[in-house]
């Protein structure tokens, strides 16, 4: 659940996984998946941190119930960093050249 700010002020808490678009115009308009549309404060970007935020928080709390999952308590780590804005040098995976088609 994130915390959002309708435009008459009202705070309003939503459960993220039923947001299906989000969309600046120019205020933010959130389309849920049953078709009902809610038009908030924040804009775009700080709805998706918040987004990815939560789920990050989730994925902490299953890691740290979980202590034989060593690669998903990694993995939290860095998504909890990068969410939070901070460089990660010390749970970062090494850096992996891109995949290339065929002929390359």
């Amino acid at each position: 659940m994130i915390e959002l700010t309708r435009l008459n002020g009202t705070p309003i808490v939503l459960n993220s996984d039923l947001i299906k678009t989000a969309e600046a115009s120019p205020d933010t308009m959130l389309t849920l998946i049953n078709g009902e549309k809610l038009i908030v404060r924040e804009d775009c970007g700080e709805v998706m941190e918040r987004v990815l935020a939560y789920r990050a928080r989730l994925l902490a709390n299953v890691a740290r119930r979980m202590p034989n999952l060593g690669d998903l308590q990694r993995v939290v780590s860095i998504a909890s960093l990068d969410v939070a804005g901070q460089p990660n040098t010390a749970a970062a995976p090494p850096r992996q050249r891109p995949l290339q088609g065929r002929n390359g």
